[in-house]
C-alpha cells in the first residue's frame, strides 16, 4: 500500500513516515498537493495551522473531496482531523468538510494540551489489539465537534471530546500516534490493513 503524506511546508515529517514504513506502508512525502487525488492512500499530518493547512489545499479541495468520497483511505492526525471537518475557530475559511461538524477552541485551565491522556475506545477497527484506556500523546488547543455519528473514541481534558472518529476508511486522530509508543503504531497498523481491506 503505497501512503502519500502530505506536506504543508512546516514541520517535521519522520516519525509518521516511520510509524507508517513499520506499518507496512510504502511511504511517499508529497509536497504538491495535486497528486494527492490519484494516492492509494492519504496521510494528513498534524503539523501547523488550520488556515495554512487549507491554504495549500484549498486549489484542490474539489478533488480531494471526491478522491475520498470514492474511497481513498484517508487519515488525518491532529491538525490533520480538524481540517477533514467544514471549519475552525483557529482560521476563516472551510476545511474539506468530509466529515460534518467544526473545530472548536478547547476549554481547557491550560491550552495547548501537551502530552499524554487516556484514550477511550469503541471496539472499532481503528482500535483493534489496543488496550481499553491507553496513554496516547497529544499537543493540540482545538477539538473537533463533529455533527454526526462518526466518534470511535474519546478523552477528556477539561471537556470530553472525540479522540478519533471513522467513516468507513476516511479516520481522524486529534493525538500523534507516531509520537505515542506501541498503541500508536498499533494504530497506524491498523490504519495501513483498513486501507487494504484487510478489516
Amino acid at each position: 500500500m503505497r501512503v502519500s503524506i502530505m506536506d504543508y511546508g512546516v514541520g517535521n515529517l519522520y516519525s509518521i513516515a516511520k510509524g507508517l514504513e513499520r506499518s507496512g506502508g510504502e511511504i511517499e512525502i508529497v509536497t504538491d498537493p495535486r497528486a494527492l487525488a490519484r494516492s492509494e492512500a492519504i496521510v494528513f499530518p498534524g503539523v501547523g495551522a488550520f488556515g495554512a493547512a487549507m491554504d495549500v489545499l484549498r486549489p484542490v479541495r474539489e478533488e480531494l473531496r471526491r478522491a475520498i468520497a470514492e474511497g481513498v483511505p484517508t487519515l488525518g492526525i491532529c491538525l490533520g482531523m480538524q481540517i477533514l471537518f467544514e471549519s475552525s475557530e483557529e482560521s476563516p475559511g472551510t476545511g474539506l468538510g468530509v466529515f460534518g461538524g467544526r473545530v472548536t477552541k478547547l476549554l481547557s485551565g491550560r491550552v495547548p494540551q501537551m502530552g499524554w491522556n487516556d484514550v477511550k475506545s469503541s471496539d472499532d477497527p481503528l482500535f483493534d489489539g489496543i488496550p481499553q484506556g491507553s496513554k496516547f500523546y497529544y499537543a493540540n488547543s482545538y477539538i473537533c465537534q463533529p455533527t454526526e455519528k462518526v466518534a470511535v473514541a474519546e478523552t477528556e481534558y477539561g471537556q470530553r471530546f472525540a479522540a478519533a472518529v471513522r467513516k468507513n476508511t476516511l479516520c481522524g486522530v486529534q493525538f500523534h500516534p507516531e509520537k505515542s509508543g506501541p498503541p500508536g503504531l498499533k494504530l497506524l497498523k491498523n490504519f495501513v490493513a483498513l486501507a487494504e481491506g484487510n478489516q
